[in-house]
């Protein structure tokens, strides 16, 4: 298993719950992993700051999808993992009957979560300014993940599983290393999960598009705490690469996106230096104007992090003539598609496995 991410750990859990024994290989463990930086609110395909259109790619994602909810569901009931059940809001600045994207999203959704309500009254029970354009509106059940408790309680778990651990970085082509790291490591086949490293060792079509998430204390103090997400989707006619998310996390914080910048790498940027994510705060006060007695976090204001997209969406395959196992591609729902595709990676490898010395 290659990657430590929120894609290689479930993928390792899965496989030991099939009875594989799998080791982990990576190079960085969490907390400094991307998936610590994910938004992390569960969502129906496409997500909400956009990049993906092709039908058959989505009908994937949405299985996936919709076997992480059940999953995350699960795991609300256990305090340790970080996992919460809480309403989300979906905003619309015109009526969802008159966009037939929009209306078939929905239309899949509501068959999959719990708690669907479809009520243009959402926008003013939940304060959203009434200037900002917003004309429909519906909410329902969704996950919302603590990604600092959740990554450590998943390391945790694939420890406690039995599976070993090894830090070490994999550079160049996998396939023409595959002999020798099954040699090395003695195994049978590799699931790939790098992430955007798998544009190194793999896939020259993936490419990062770099978010922010700003941070705001949410423990009723400065203004009083917010216990819903609240998302207006990233508008395809425009050429600004923000959009709304505002999402409670755990029990005290509070995170506010978006950016959504394909190709670029640079990491140091914040509120003080650069000026589309203090835009992108000026855009959620502009929403939800009870945000403007928020208080950003001081030891923590913003979290950046590189979202690892692929032209032509997420790989989840058998690489052709190998026991390669590719599962990377997640963009911005590397974790509500994690236990989806993880479940996808055991089966493929139950089938791989299943004929010795298969070509």
């Amino acid at each position: 298993m290659l990657g430590a991410g929120v894609s290689g750990l479930t993928s390792a859990l899965c496989l030991k719950e099939r009875g594989f024994d799998p080791t982990v290989v990576a190079e960085k463990f969490a907390p400094s992993v991307t998936s610590v930086v994910a938004g992390a609110l569960w969502e129906w395909p496409p997500a909400v700051c956009g990049f993906q259109t092709d039908h058959a790619a989505l009908d994937r994602a949405r299985e996936w999808s919709r076997i992480s909810y059940r999953r995350f569901a699960s795991l609300a009931g256990d305090s340790q993992t970080g996992v919460f059940m809480r309403t989300v809001n979906f905003y619309f600045r015109r009526p969802v009957a008159e966009n037939l994207r929009q209306l078939s999203k929905m239309n899949d959704l509501r068959q999959h979560v719990d708690g669907f309500i479809h009520d243009r009254s959402l926008v003013a029970s939940n304060d959203v300014n009434p200037e900002f354009g917003i004309s429909d509106a519906y909410a329902h059940q969704a996950p919302m993940i603590d990604t600092d408790a959740y990554m450590a309680w998943l390391l945790d778990r694939v420890r406690q599983a039995g599976c070993r651990i090894v830090c070490r970085k994999i550079s160049e082509s996998l396939r023409d290393q595959e002999t020798s790291l099954q040699r090395e490591f003695s195994a049978e086949a590799i699931v790939n999960c790098a992430g955007l490293g798998a544009r190194e060792l793999a896939d020259d079509e993936v490419y990062p598009v770099r978010g922010a998430l700003i941070r705001v204390r949410n423990d009723g103090g400065a203004m009083p705490r917010i216990t819903q997400a609240h998302c207006v989707s990233r508008d395809d006619a425009s050429d600004e690469p923000g959009f709304v998310f505002i999402v409670p996390r755990g029990h005290n914080m509070l995170v506010l996106g978006g950016l959504a910048e394909p190709d670029e790498w640079q990491m140091n940027i914040g509120l003080d230096n650069y000026a589309p994510l203090r835009r992108v705060f000026e855009r959620c006060v502009d929403f939800l104007p009870i945000l403007k007695r928020g208080e950003i976090d001081a030891a923590e204001p913003v979290r950046v992090g590189l979202r690892p997209f692929r032209r032509g969406y997420v790989r989840l395959e058998r690489e052709p003539g190998t026991r390669i196992v590719h599962n990377y591609g997640h963009g911005g729902s590397g974790v509500t598609l994690s236990w989806g595709c993880a479940s996808e990676v055991a089966d493929t490898m139950e089938r791989m496995l299943s004929v010795p010395n298969d070509e």
